[in-house]
């Protein structure tokens, strides 16, 4: 019998974030130096500059330092901030995962988790009957800390590779071997897709899920597999 820890929350590393944060203001003093060769060089050779190149190339040395160092911990701040929240928090517990992510919250219990993977940069929740109960966006750095959680807990890790890789078939429109209504739902979630509409594409991939079809993309092509 596995003995079971206290459950577990992958994220995002603190310190992941701040390095990013610490490499934009680090940047930032870099240009501090770089801004005034460069505005010359872009006036002597195209005999303009930019309209804040030339104002930060004006700034003092002394000025310049601080607020380009200010400047680009912001931006770094934004990149961090966008970076956190395309990733999803995963508490693990001994009788159930908890996923929060841009969809909202999910708890699946764990009698409906028979396999856990990443694929590419998803992680995948998959029940005894092949159907997913979670697939969400992660970075492939956390794969490893995912993997520890789960193990620790108990469950069947299966890797970095989808267990049924050879089963996904890329989605043709109206080719055969798949329904109207199928078809209808890979539509609909290639057009939300198209347009940024995630809420609408996680609704269509609940809907493709419901009628026994995990779907999945690569190289912004959607794949399908019938379960």
């Amino acid at each position: 019998m596995v003995k079971s820890e206290p459950h577990i929350t992958v994220r995002l590393p603190e310190a992941w974030l701040w390095a990013v944060i610490l490499i934009g203001a680090g940047l930032g003093v870099g240009a501090a130096f770089a801004v005034g060769p460069l505005a010359n060089w872009m006036i002597s050779f195209f005999d303009g500059a930019p309209g804040p190149l030339k104002l930060a190339a004006a700034l003092p040395r002394v000025w310049a330092v601080p607020v380009l160092a200010l400047v680009g911990g912001a931006a770094g701040a934004l990149v961090a901030g966008i970076w956190r929240g395309e990733n999803p928090v995963v508490e693990v517990h001994a009788d159930g995962v908890v996923v929060h992510d841009a969809a909202g919250s999910r708890h699946v219990e764990r009698a409906r988790i028979a396999e856990v993977f990443t694929d590419g940069r998803e992680l995948v929740l998959r029940d005894a009957d092949g159907l997913e109960n979670v697939r969400t966006r992660v970075d492939s750095g956390l794969a490893g800390r995912l993997r520890s959680a789960f193990e620790q807990q108990g469950y069947s890790w299966r890797g970095t590779v989808d267990p049924h890789e050879a089963d996904y078939t890329p989605w043709v429109d109206n080719a055969p071997g798949l329904d109207e209504r199928t078809h209808t739902l890979l539509r609909k979630r290639q057009r939300a897709l198209a347009d940024d509409r995630t809420g609408a594409a996680d609704e269509a991939r609940e809907e493709l899920r419901a009628i026994g079809v995990s779907v999945r993309d690569r190289d912004e092509v959607q794949q399908y597999r019938k379960v």
